[in-house]
């Protein structure tokens, strides 16, 4: 009546609806990723669950079998990580307390640097003493600064103690809803969601298993490492890899800088051999373990793979980079499906 097409109109809706649908989920992402997490960890315990339902009596029931297996992970969490957190707080708190004698103006001294900044070692340390008065002039701006991230820090972690809860919930009645959900769908699109779920499931039930194992081998092979060529601050420098090897791209980057600083400041002398250490783990990890561990479905291509860091890096930090990679295999794995779909239709 108007002279608007109606194939316009629901052009503009369906771009209106996709744009809201958009924004939502970037005002809700910290939600998102707390829901994320839980559904990673559950898919961690789900073998686990399986292989403690296979053993128990028929009559035990899921909810059982699932506190089961959380008192067993609870024991077993308090059994490494209380002396494995005393190790990484004592590291951590003598680290704190030589590290500002370390950085001294004669800390320079003991780096050693290539030739040709050599004459300009005088003038960097003179730099860096300056930047250290500097910092010592900003302590109080820095120290609210600072108690503003232990506040934001402090909700954070609220909201890491529901990612098991949740998880929880995931494994109890997470049959029930896919059941629920399927039966509604009609007999054309069930099997495609069938199929989508089951290899979604599949793939970041390995992803996740990957990324525990890649980050308990680089802490041991770190630790050992470390250790054996009389590098202070062993055990916290191998926490730092072990943590930081679950970031895509940049994490495994980041860690080596952090080592290096850390170890060449505090005296450390064979870091020429702990460079070779870096490069060699760096290429037995990406391509001999990593293969192992991950199927084709999970590996991305490298370019990819820091698109996505990066653009995950602007949307939500740190933890748009760590999903920034199961993201990107799971939107392949659905068009892959449902380029199969589309081709055996015609």
């Amino acid at each position: 009546m108007l002279g608007i097409d109606s194939r316009a109109l629901k052009m503009i809706w369906t771009c209106f609806l996709f744009v809201l649908g958009i924004v939502i989920i970037y005002v809700v992402r910290e939600t998102l990723v707390t829901f994320a997490l839980a559904v990673f960890f559950a898919l961690l315990l789900a073998p686990i669950v399986a292989t403690v339902e296979r053993v128990a009596p028929t009559w035990v029931p899921r909810t059982a079998a699932l506190a089961i297996v959380y008192l067993v992970l609870l024991g077993a969490i308090a059994a490494v990580v209380i002396p494995l957190g005393s190790a990484l707080g004592e590291d951590a708190r003598s680290l704190a307390e030589k590290l500002p004698n370390a950085v001294g103006a004669d800390a320079l001294h003991r780096i050693p640097l290539p030739a040709f900044l050599e004459p300009a070692r005088d003038r960097i340390a003179t730099e860096l003493a300056t930047r250290l008065d500097t910092l010592e002039t900003n302590a109080f701006p820095m120290l609210g600064g600072a108690f503003e991230h232990v506040i934001t820090g402090i909700g954070a972690l609220g909201r890491v103690v529901f990612v098991p809860i949740l998880a929880f919930f995931i494994l109890k009645d997470g049959r029930t809803a896919y059941g629920r959900l399927i039966t509604g769908l009609g007999p054309l699109h069930r099997t495609v969601i069938i199929e989508i779920y089951s290899d979604l499931r599949v793939l970041l039930a390995q992803y996740v298993r990957a990324l525990m194992i890649l980050s308990i081998i680089t802490f041991v092979c770190y630790a050992v490492f470390l250790a054996v060529t009389g590098a202070q601050y062993a055990v916290l420098l191998a926490g730092i890899a072990s943590v930081f090897e679950i970031v895509p791209a940049i994490g495994p980057f980041i860690a080596a800088l952090m080592i290096l600083g850390v170890v060449i400041i505090t005296g450390y002398t064979k870091w020429v051999l702990l460079l070779g250490f870096l490069v060699v783990y760096r290429v037995f990890l990406d391509y001999m373990v990593q293969p192992v561990l991950m199927s084709a479905g999970v590996q991305v291509h490298p370019l990819l793979v820091m698109f996505g860091a990066l653009a995950g890096a602007e949307i939500a930090g740190i933890p748009g980079v760590f999903f920034s990679v199961p993201i990107i295999a799971a939107l392949r794995v659905v068009l892959v499906r449902l380029r199969k779909e589309r081709d055996l239709k015609n």
